[in-house]
């Protein structure tokens, strides 16, 4: 295994030009999420293996040459964002979208990986999997497992790596179990009597209510679930009224619910119900809610991240085996069903001068694409010293628990 890594990642530095030179033309020109085939054809053909399967309308499922037994996909998303670039380097984004999550990053990595595997050969094969709309709902990930060609092409494991501002450069975190937060999304219509504001005791103020609201939520994640597994509600828009002195007869709030753990999840969503109607009663008003389920729990395969822990390693990495984040990824519908999946985060560089993802001066230093490869890299090796039994073709295809 020893040889096979370095001869690997010898080759990942000779692809590294061209997949840095890939990189800067992604990120010029971004795709929103449901609008990447552009971005796919040129990575695909970056790739140099074929066209593959389309998946879940925008994306591809690329198989490359390998040896026999179970498949790894590797795994990079497509999307951008909705973020006017602000970073004013030469290859910036030519639109009004941006790759503000280091998706670039991601998918010049994966080319990296897939043209040297076939250079050098590997002893399982590889899907690259080149993922559409990671950033919206409904994810592109749950299209492709319900889609049954993760099944069809035999993967046993998926492999993903996500550049981590608040991950020192050089550190890669591999850790065990729970990594990303399930999410779900909900929307509060708090309806009362509205009128003048000069007479509040002839009205119910649905705004008066929906503030209170906003304030009790927070004893959701403060009381009401285990704070060692912990919880987060944040309310992240409010809308209501059209006037200083006229209180209007509704207002609503929008925000989001996430958990650790499914039966949290589950807790949450019944408390949620309980805070929102109660303080509607206690205003005189009544309310609406409405819970829109996003992504399940990312629990990485203990098996693959410890596996992996050990390559990175190796390559010089400080590993990071406790890393957790209250963000989500719809990544997590490869794990721990018809499949198992593995999720890395690679360290940018000092978390107080880094930017945050998503933010318009986010911009990773090409070095991140190597950092990257080499993180695919020990999760395919992880893949093949922990090899799991195939699902049936019947378990493949079966919706994942809390999807």
């Amino acid at each position: 295994m020893n040889d096979l890594w370095d001869r690997w990642t010898r080759a990942i530095d000779e692809e590294l030009p061209a997949a840095i030179e890939l990189r800067h033309a992604v990120h010029a020109d971004p795709r929103g999420s449901g609008d990447e085939e552009d971005t796919a054809r040129l990575v695909a053909e970056a790739l140099g293996a074929g066209d593959g399967t389309r998946v879940a309308k925008t994306g591809r499922a690329i198989p490359l040459p390998g040896g026999d037994g179970p498949v790894v996909a590797l795994r990079a998303e497509l999307d951008a964002l909705p973020v006017l670039e602000g970073t004013g380097v030469p290859w910036a984004s030519g639109n009004e979208l941006m790759h503000a999550c280091g998706h670039d990053v991601h998918l010049a990595a994966l080319v990296a990986v897939g043209r040297a595997a076939v250079r050098v050969g590997v002893p399982r094969p590889i899907l690259a999997l080149l993922q559409p709309r990671e950033e919206t709902s409904p994810p592109g990930a749950l299209d492709i497992v319900e889609s049954g060609v993760l099944a069809e092409a035999g993967v046993d494991a998926v492999i993903g790596a996500h550049v981590q501002p608040r991950l020192a450069h050089g550190v890669v975190a591999a850790v065990p179990g729970p990594v990303n937060a399930s999410t779900d999304e909900f929307e509060v219509t708090m309806r009362g009597q509205g009128g003048h504001a000069g007479y509040p005791h002839l009205l119910r103020d649905p705004i008066l209510a929906l503030s209170q609201l906003v304030v009790s939520l927070q004893q959701l994640a403060s009381r009401r679930i285990d704070p060692v597994h912990g919880a987060v509600c944040s309310v992240g828009r409010i809308q209501g009224g059209a006037a200083a002195n006229v209180v209007p007869n509704s207002a609503s709030a929008f925000g989001s619910l996430r958990l650790m753990r499914q039966i949290d999840r589950e807790r949450a969503q019944e408390v949620l119900a309980e805070i929102v109607h109660g303080t509607a009663k206690a205003h005189g008003c009544t309310a609406e809610l409405e819970i829109s389920p996003c992504e399940p729990v990312l629990d990485n395969d203990a098996a693959l991240a410890t596996g992996a822990q050990r390559w990175l390693r190796h390559a010089g990495f400080v590993v990071d085996d406790e890393f957790r984040s209250f963000g989500a990824d719809d990544f997590a519908h490869y794990c721990g069903g018809a499949t198992r999946g593995l999720m890395l985060f690679v360290g940018l560089g000092d978390t107080a001068g880094v930017p945050s993802l998503h933010d318009d001066q986010f911009l990773p230093r090409d070095q991140a694409v190597v950092q990257v490869a080499h993180a695919l890299v020990a999760g395919y090796l992880a893949a093949l010293e922990a090899p799991a039994a195939l699902p049936t073709r019947r378990e493949a295809g079966r919706p994942r628990s809390g999807a």
